[in-house]
């Protein structure tokens, strides 16, 4: 092995290293337990602290946090109680007539020692999401929080020392140097949550130890409406994904293609939304959040002020108040192509609006960028659905709705190529902690035998008919 005795993080990986079989090897119910405790804290002992910490951080309203942070993780908690033993068994597969005599079969074993490295949007449930999948995977465990959510980090190191030994699961904190210097160490997995501009640097760190990985990026996720839209509905929706969490999710509307002829019609519904959702307050509305840091609040003002200088226009919002890390939901129509919120994934309360003429002008707008984490329909019309959906590529998809197909356990959430590598959540969750290894047993006389050499005429026969008929 490598020399790794000047990281300082080395230790707790041998000592993980060292445990990764014993947790490894933990039956179902043993898995269970594990999860039942984490449940118990997350939704009893720390609930209060998670929202209160999550408020500082973020200015997150309770029922925000309530949905999008508890409701998310106890959901995966249950979803995983419920499939674990199943997704746990010997998955018997066939084997082929040539392969007589012998049986086959997929167990999945966890990949060993994993890191996650977490984001600040969603501290807590985009932290225990994986940790979830891990656990039930039987793996042991390396968290990096985020250091821009301090209050989030310090109370979820407490949780999981409440919980786990650090042989087992650990939190490490600090800033980039802790993250280098955790991704220089040869972990069997690294799921990493955040910027595809980060997520190349997880993957050329891993690539020198071959490390799996599981890459949950970002980009330009794109929303079609159409003009045979339900606009209202429309408007509803897009308005609660897009300012949900102050616009700062990776999976949130990036900007909006709307047919030139209801262009009108829909700024004015979204107008109306936001005035219903923040009482045309939004400052003064305990319903809507803040900025994450000054820094992320300066980037977005950045990419205002290029909006204003190119001649914009700001349908509503643009006001902001840095000592308050303030930005209003703010939407901007008329941009020009070379705008930086035409360029830059924006995270943040934002929305640009752009007309098309044809569908197909939308379909190439979309496919002349990097492919996006999600892509949102709106339309009544079912040939022109199955036309975006089969002339677009994206990790996922929600027609006539925003954002919610991250929230069903059945489906696999995750990008493609430049918004992300892999899939999680639920079963994908557990598949991406796991080795599928493939186990074939000989029970009797395998008729290959007739095949060794040395080679005859007749076994060269046999070989062909083998290839023929088999």
């Amino acid at each position: 092995m490598e020399d790794f005795k000047d990281n300082p993080y080395f230790e707790l990986f041998c000592k993980q290293q060292e445990n990764q079989f014993y947790i490894g090897n933990r039956d179902y119910k043993a898995r269970i337990a594990v999860l039942d405790a984490l449940h118990q804290a997350i939704a009893v002992t720390y609930r209060e602290a998670i929202q209160l910490a999550l408020q500082k951080d973020l200015g997150k309203p309770v029922l925000e946090t309530e949905l999008t942070e508890i409701y998310a993780i106890i959901g995966d908690i249950k979803h995983a109680k419920t499939y674990l033993h199943r997704w746990m068994r010997k998955q018997k597969v066939a084997t082929p007539m040539a392969l007589l005599g012998s049986r086959s079969y997929i167990r999945y074993e966890p990949k060993g020692v994993c890191l996650i490295i977490s984001p600040w949007n969603f501290p807590f449930n985009l932290t225990f999401g994986p940790l979830i999948s891990a656990i039930a995977a039987g793996n042991t465990v390396v968290i990096k929080p985020s250091e821009m959510t301090p209050q989030s980090s310090a109370l979820m190191a407490k949780i999981i020392e409440s919980i786990f030994p650090e042989d087992e699961v650990a939190v490490v904190q600090g800033e980039v140097e802790a993250s280098t210097a955790l991704l220089a160490l040869p972990f069997h997995h690294i799921f990493f949550t955040g910027s595809p501009q980060v997520g190349k640097i997880v993957m050329k760190a891993a690539a020198k130890h071959l490390s799996s990985v599981t890459l949950e990026l970002g980009g330009k996720s794109p929303t079609i409406v159409d003009k045979s839209a339900n606009l209202s509905r429309a408007a509803k929706k897009i308005m609660w994904a897009k300012f949900l969490n102050c616009g700062q999710i990776c999976v949130s509307p990036d900007y909006v293609l709307v047919d030139a002829s209801v262009k009108s019609e829909f700024i004015a519904a979204c107008i109306t939304w936001l005035q219903h959702f923040y009482d045309n307050q939004p400052k003064a509305s305990s319903s809507y959040g803040r900025i994450v840091t000054e820094k992320h609040f300066d980037r977005l003002q950045t990419y205002l002020d290029n909006a204003k200088h190119l001649g914009a226009t700001f349908e509503t919002g643009g006001e902001t108040d840095r000592a308050s890390k303030y930005m209003a939901p703010t939407l901007i129509s008329d941009l020009k192509p070379e705008a930086l919120l035409l360029e830059e994934e924006i995270f943040g309360p934002i929305l640009p609006i752009v007309s098309y003429e044809s569908l197909d002008m939308a379909l190439a707008y979309i496919n002349a960028k990097p492919r996006p984490l999600a892509l949102y329909i709106y339309s009544e019309n079912k040939t022109t659905t199955r036309k975006i959906i089969r002339n677009t590529r994206a990790g996922g998809t929600c027609i006539n709705n925003s954002v919610l197909h991250y929230a069903n356990h059945n489906l696999p959430f995750g990008g493609v190529n430049h918004s992300g590598i892999g899939k999680s959540h639920g079963f994908y969750g557990f598949q991406a902690f796991s080795n599928a290894r493939s186990v074939m047993t000989q029970y009797s006389f395998g008729m290959t035998e007739f095949l060794f050499p040395p080679y005859t005429g007749i076994k060269e026969r046999l070989t062909r008919f083998t290839i023929k008929w088999f």
